[in-house]
């Protein structure tokens, strides 16, 4: 299993509106691409809130071949969905990992 990372600090101001879109629209668009089975998110408890909250949204493929085809083919325009609504009021780092046990 491979799981696609997306921690993302996002400022106060548009922090609830930006988890209900999330939540109503970005990971249901990231499901729909058939890549994930799956999304879990997490907020950093013990992250240095001051500028912003963090959250990790955790995207489950079950093998590389899947996560490929969504880098390849569904990346790029996913990012600039997330920009275009909202601009510079967050930043995100992304990590993919495979599960060991």
């Amino acid at each position: 299993m491979i799981i696609y990372n997306i921690t993302t600090k996002i400022e106060h101001s548009v922090a609830i509106s930006w988890l209900h879109w999330l939540k109503e629209e970005y990971i249901p668009a990231m499901l729909e691409t058939g890549c994930f089975t799956h999304a879990i998110i997490l907020h950093l408890a013990e992250a240095d809130d001051e500028e912003g909250l963090t959250y990790a949204v955790q995207y489950h493929a079950e093998n590389n071949d899947r996560y490929n085809f969504y880098v390849e083919n569904f990346d790029d325009a996913m990012r600039e969905k997330a920009i275009k609504k909202w601009g510079n009021k967050f930043i995100s780092f992304r990590t993919m990992m495979r599960l060991v046990n």
